[in-house]
């Protein structure tokens, strides 16, 4: 309070500011800065991290997350707060959430790490009890050049045993460079699936992390690639496997067309001997019903090949032609005639049985789809009535999102800010509050 006092009207030149008035070691000198009617200590950009605890780097990491690039635009507890007080957030808000609890739940801890912080990004209220997201860092643009940009040092990392935890697989990048985001991949089941994707800082720094050779997590190889080379790597994958399953359908239906084929063969051997041809000078007004007339008490008929005004014909009896024939011919005393013409009658065996078997096979098909046609049409099928009616237009164009490159069955997110409207179910560095608390973040615990 003394030191605001001492500001002088021009707000701009600094001043040293003892750790006995503010609660917290500072080493350079700091503007204090007025806005809304509250008194605001901005963030030296060049800190004091060399006196950082592993504590309050922690602690720095995990505020600069919520409020940085990757969470806040998705996050929409914390922007509905934002709007409440110029985007002042209390610290008795923040230390509910989850991750952060963990670490710390008191508030000097809170504001002595984050004064000590290089990046610039936070601010601290004057009375130690707010913090907010610095107006000079504006969140950027989501346009394609930055989701591209954030893509290019987007990099999958596969290997990790699926009982690891956010925390294992942070630890173990810390050491590899600076990491801005962690999505851990995860199923349908919300189960994880043993790989992520690791956000860097530079495309530089995820280059180097790519090309060190033969990386491991606890003794196991990973397998390290750029997010663009796995997504190419994917895409050829599923090509391959469109591939070989048209190559699987394909040898399937040759195989069940065989199957048919070599049944069809059973079947007509099965038939030999039950197929009699007729032939003469027929009257053109003979029919099938003269045909089953002949017949009737001398042998059950399965099918007539034959069409009005023909001289010969073939008759499928369901079992021997040849008896049914010899108790036709004995009951007309031994000449059988059609419309008081002579036949001709033949029992077909052989070769000559089998294609006609074949033929009379055809277009009993024939017979089948025509009345399978007549029936779909009948029902509202092409050219049925109410086609029209139910014809749905869909207006408008198709958005196409990254996460449409994603493969089924994965836990997709974007690597950069996406909209509040739909969170993506991932495991980044996101958490529900405490109980009795608004729920806020990102929904799932395990997110950083």
């Amino acid at each position: 309070r003394e030191a605001a006092r001492e500001l002088r009207p021009a707000g701009k030149e600094a001043r040293l500011v003892s750790h006995r008035l503010l609660g917290c070691t500072v080493s350079r000198a700091r503007p204090l800065r007025k806005r809304g009617g509250l008194l605001v200590v901005k963030m030296a950009e060049n800190g004091d991290s060399e006196n950082m605890s592993d504590l309050e780097k922690k602690v720095c990491q995990q505020i600069e997350y919520y409020f940085g690039d990757h969470n806040l635009p998705r996050d929409k507890f914390l922007q509905e707060k934002m709007k409440l007080d110029d985007g002042w957030i209390p610290l008795e808000i923040i230390i509910k959430f989850n991750r952060l609890n963990r670490l710390t739940k008191d508030f000097d801890t809170i504001v002595g790490a984050l004064k000590k912080s290089e990046t610039g990004l936070m601010e601290v209220s004057e009375d130690n009890t707010k913090i907010r997201r610095s107006p000079n860092k504006p969140l950027p643009e989501v346009t394609e050049q930055y989701k591209n940009a954030v893509k290019s040092r987007s990099v999958y990392i596969k290997g990790f045993p699926l009982t690891a935890t956010l925390d294992d697989i942070k630890e173990w990048l810390d050491s590899k460079g600076k990491v801005e985001n962690i999505q851990m991949r995860r199923t349908l089941q919300k189960t994880f699936k043993g790989s992520v994707f690791a956000v860097f800082d530079s495309v530089e720094s995820a280059k180097q992390f790519v090309e060190i050779p033969g990386q491991k997590y606890n003794d196991t190889e990973l397998i390290v690639l750029f997010k663009d080379d796995y997504f190419a790597k994917k895409n050829e994958e599923k090509k391959r496997n469109r591939l070989e399953a048209k190559a699987k359908a394909k040898q399937e239906k040759e195989e069940k067309q065989k199957q048919a084929e070599d049944a069809e063969m059973k079947s007509l051997e099965e038939k030999q001997g039950c197929l009699l041809k007729f032939s003469g000078d027929l009257e053109d007004q003979t029919s099938r019903e003269d045909l089953h007339a002949v017949f009737s008490d001398h042998g059950e008929i399965k099918w007539i090949d034959f069409v009005r005004g023909a001289k010969e014909g073939i008759i499928l009896f369901k079992s021997s032609a040849e008896e049914a024939l010899s108790k036709a011919q004995e009951a007309n005393n031994g000449n059988l005639q059609l419309r008081a013409k002579d036949v001709t009658w033949e029992v077909l065996e052989g070769d000559v049985a089998k294609e006609a078997l074949k033929k009379i096979m055809e277009g009993q098909q024939e017979l089948l789809n025509k009345k399978k046609g007549k029936g779909r049409k009948g029902k509202g099928g092409k050219g049925g009535r109410g086609t029209q009616d139910k014809k749905v237009k869909f207006l408008g164009k198709k958005t196409k999102f990254e996460s449409d490159d994603e493969e089924e069955g994965e836990d997709n997110g974007m690597t950069g800010p996406a909209s509040p409207k739909k969170r993506p179910l991932e495991d980044t560095e996101q958490e529900e509050p405490a109980p009795k608390q608004l729920k806020t973040e990102n929904g799932a615990g395990d997110q950083e």
